[in-house]
């Protein structure tokens, strides 16, 4: 079993940068992909990125404001945000799944995390 705890969200205003760490931790941290979601107010969830190993994979409509960089020695995937805008705003949820991912489909993810908010004011 994997436990996640996230951490880094806050406010910010647009334009500005915001950097998101989950760090996983159990038995089976080192073999999960762990990725990123969020869900804004009236939207439904989104994924963001994902990784396994040192391969990350993100979402077309992000992929030119938000890195992720996967720290396999201390699990943890930290999502950096830049250029951040007012539909940015939600809460962000880092997931994992047992092995490799091929997905950002939320259903293949079975341990999430609580939930960091990230508000972006203009």
């Amino acid at each position: 079993q994997v436990q996640l705890v996230e951490s880094g969200g806050g406010s910010v205003q647009a334009g500005g940068s915001l950097r998101l760490s989950c760090a996983a931790s159990g038995d089976t941290a080192r073999d999960s992909c762990m990725a990123w979601f969020r869900q804004s107010p009236g939207k439904a969830r989104e994924g963001i990125v994902y990784s396994y190993g040192r391969l990350a994979h993100y979402d077309g409509s992000v992929a030119d404001r938000f890195t992720g960089a996967r720290d396999n020695d201390k699990n943890t995937l930290v999502l950096n945000m830049s250029a951040l805008n007012v539909g940015d705003t939600g809460m962000y949820y880092c997931a994992a799944a047992r092995g490799p991912c091929y997905t950002l489909s939320g259903s293949a993810y079975s341990t999430w995390g609580q939930g960091t908010q990230v508000t972006v004011s203009s």
